[in-house]
């Protein structure tokens, strides 16, 4: 007499699987996950963002996000850090989830869905350098962008909006200005952030009543122009006021 084959629990949900969504199992676990990262920066009062250009097929010698799939054995948030290291040679950068973008057909291998993340930081603080798959890596204004390669203009575009809805939430001088800045050099920076023009009186004179800042009692030196009064941020009163919720009203 033949001895029946004793099934599986995962061959129990397999067949649950088939039954229900009229697919195999297997075809659900036939797909990749990536992440993408877009890595803004403040330099000479512009936005920039750092690409690659692809060392590797597909889309070899274009430009693009520095992102590459997750390994099955890691969470998107540590793929991202290791992506970054890997083709950049960039570490310590703090990075925020955007969004998943998971339509059918935006690589042309296979199914893979990809995880936004960004970050804003300093230009000078940071010399990435092309390493692994990346052929190259540049910094280029978010305002001349070169075509991008997969749906990274996309990825690109929800980030930055996503930045500006944070800025008018945030202080996001902390790390991008001098120790030391003029209230001319915070409005160029969130002008460049917001890509709009505030006027000079209203700005400032928001700027100061939200008790962020100290006046620090110095000018300018070396410059040729009229020297400015040097500010530097209260970190404590920032912390409180980011406590109980509040708005630049910008």
């Amino acid at each position: 007499m033949k001895e029946s084959k004793t099934e599986t629990t995962e061959d129990v949900i397999g067949h649950q699987f088939s039954a229900f969504y009229k697919i195999p199992i297997e075809k659900f676990f036939q797909f990749a996950m990536s992440v993408d990262c877009v890595i803004l920066g403040y330099h000479e009062n512009g936005i920039k963002l750092l690409v690659i250009e692809r060392g590797a097929e597909p889309h070899l010698g274009k430009m693009a996000l520095p992102g590459d799939l997750v390994y099955p054995n890691e969470d998107v948030d540590s793929a991202a850090v290791r992506v970054l290291k890997d083709l950049t040679g960039i570490r310590k950068v703090d990075m925020i989830q955007t969004k998943c973008y998971g339509q059918v057909d935006r690589h042309p291998i296979g199914r893979v869905a990809t995880i936004g993340f960004y970050a804003l930081t300093n230009v000078d603080k940071y010399r990435p350098l092309a390493k692994s798959w990346a052929g190259n890596v540049y910094w280029v204004d978010v305002k001349d962008l070169p075509e991008l390669a997969f749906d990274h203009k996309n990825i690109v575009d929800d980030a930055l909006e996503t930045l500006r809805e944070r800025v008018r939430h945030q202080p996001i001088g902390f790390h991008l200005l001098p120790t030391k800045f003029t209230l001319g050099e915070m409005q160029a920076l969130y002008e460049a952030i917001l890509d709009e023009k505030f006027d000079k009186a209203n700005f400032r004179k928001r700027i100061l009543s939200m008790g962020l800042l100290k006046d620090l009692n110095e000018l300018q030196s070396d410059v040729p122009h009229r020297p400015g009064r040097l500010f530097s941020f209260d970190e404590e009163a920032y912390a409180r006021l980011l406590a109980k919720g509040f708005s630049f009203g910008l």
